[in-house]
């Protein structure tokens, strides 16, 4: 005779081996790869449950990183941008190495400071058919391609557009020594001096805690 099975319920909150955190649904955890030298795997704990030998696990809904999907890293891909998938999994909350934030493409590059544990997100994927929602973001530059928060852009003062120094033909420091700029639809000097456009400290490069 089988025996039977044992019984389950929902459990509020898990604490991470060996630390002080808590994880409650809604969180974004990282948890440990099936392959070593791998980066931890990213999850959105949806449900935490316990069985009666207290054998905890959570249902995960994972995130993506760029390489791991359709068409791979792009240049216009940050070094910390994930991708919302619809693939869903149960797993050992053991596996749980800890927490992270999973911020929304606006508010991550707001951030004074990227540390470890921050991550962004602007797509939802799903694997099965390969396909992106959104299908397509706004673009910027000469070159026509989605921001990427990593790299350093500058601010045209007339149309407000946004430019990659490579694409006016200046280096990151001569970008970042301007005052000024105006794209060459609008002034044939673009390279005067005048007021920084990287005073509002948006067009600055993410820089990771050390």
């Amino acid at each position: 005779m089988a025996k039977p099975r044992p019984g389950k319920r929902d459990v509020d909150s898990y604490t991470i081996r060996g630390t002080n955190k808590v994880v409650k649904a809604g969180d974004c955890v990282l948890m440990r790869p099936s392959e070593h030298n791998c980066a931890p795997y990213v999850g959105l704990v949806e449900k935490i449950e316990a069985d009666n030998r207290n054998n905890v696990r959570v249902k995960v809904r994972w995130y993506y990183r760029p390489e791991e999907a359709v068409g791979g890293r792009r240049q216009f891909h940050g070094a910390k941008e994930l991708f919302l998938s619809d693939h869903y999994d149960i797993q050992s909350a053991h596996t749980i190495e800890g927490k992270c934030i999973v911020h929304t493409f606006k508010n991550y590059t707001r951030l004074e400071n990227v540390g470890p544990e921050d991550y962004y997100c602007r797509f939802e994927y799903k694997p099965a058919s390969g396909t992106f929602l959104p299908d397509r973001v706004a673009v910027y530059c000469k070159c026509e391609m989605p921001c990427n928060p990593d790299d350093l852009m500058i601010q045209c003062e007339e149309c407000r557009d946004w430019y990659h120094p490579a694409c006016v033909e200046l280096t990151i420091e001569q970008a970042k020594q301007l005052d000024h700029f105006v794209c060459s639809d609008h002034d044939e000097d673009m390279k005067k001096p005048h007021k920084s456009p990287l005073a509002n400290g948006k067009a600055e490069p993410k820089r990771q805690k050390k």
